[in-house]
């Protein structure tokens, strides 16, 4: 793991590995640097050299307890890379990846935001219940309503997760991922904001997922630069249910070829 120091104080922990032009990832709650990439670095590692970041609360970032603040700091280490490069941000990494690139601009290839969520997607009754959850360190459950009450999941569908060993990295990322929830709820988003980014941005989404719940064609109506790539067939984790397909895509969206 690599490190980085931001000029608010923070530092960013990071993998790097690969060749080619710089791709920085930004994982999605309930995972993290590793976890939310692992089925799809090796394939793009092959064209571009990968940076992962670890987001608040994850390997040994101290990233600040804003999105916002989180954002900063995305932004200054973009700043310090050798060449602008690719960013590509998934669930509310997306969303931290968005403010970022309005920061940053001239440091960045292309946008890609996967399912960035809206701040209201978790109901005000869902986020006491979550809170309740925390109280009694049941992670398990905090997961299980968040995974059921706001992304929309069957409990087939959840049962699909713990079969396929993922369940115990998400339960372990719960308390971040509240960390994240609640910050996501106080930021302040409007898609009309980001009308003058002039970063070409590709904006994906999950045929099978709750569109309602993302930010997907609000950002399309105001981003001046922008496509939408719908994921046939999948929802909210295509790098993990569909790996091959999504990096094989993602890889030629973003170089051209």
């Amino acid at each position: 793991m690599q490190f980085f120091s931001c000029p608010s104080g923070a530092t960013l922990s990071y993998g790097k590995a690969g060749k080619g032009p710089p791709l920085v990832l930004v994982h999605g709650s309930f995972s993290d640097h590793e976890t939310n990439w692992a089925m799809v670095r090796p394939a793009l590692e092959e064209h571009f050299t990968v940076y992962a970041i670890a987001r608040r609360g994850r390997g040994k970032t101290t990233s600040g307890p804003s999105l916002a603040e989180e954002a900063e700091d995305l932004a200054a280490f973009l700043a310090s890379l050798a060449e602008p490069g690719y960013l590509l941000g998934h669930s509310y990494g997306a969303q931290v990846a968005l403010r970022a690139a309005a920061d940053s601009p001239r440091h960045i290839r292309k946008l890609v935001l996967y399912e960035p969520p809206w701040p209201d997607t978790a109901a005000p009754e869902v986020l006491v219940r979550l809170k309740q959850r925390a109280e009694g360190s049941d992670w398990n459950g905090l997961a299980e309503d968040f995974f059921s009450e706001v992304l929309g999941l069957t409990a087939d569908d959840i049962d699909d997760l713990r079969i396929a060993d993922a369940w115990p990295s998400i339960v372990s990322d719960a308390e971040a991922s509240l960390n994240d929830i609640l910050a996501l709820c106080s930021y302040r988003f409007d898609p009309a904001t980001f009308r003058d980014l002039q970063v070409p941005v590709l904006l994906q989404v999950g045929t099978e997922s709750p569109r309602h719940a993302f930010a997907t064609d609000a950002l399309a109506n105001n981003l001046p630069h922008v496509e939408i790539q719908e994921l046939e067939g999948q929802a909210h984790e295509a790098m993990n249910t569909a790996p091959r397909l999504y990096a094989e895509t993602t890889t030629r969206l973003l170089l051209g070829n």
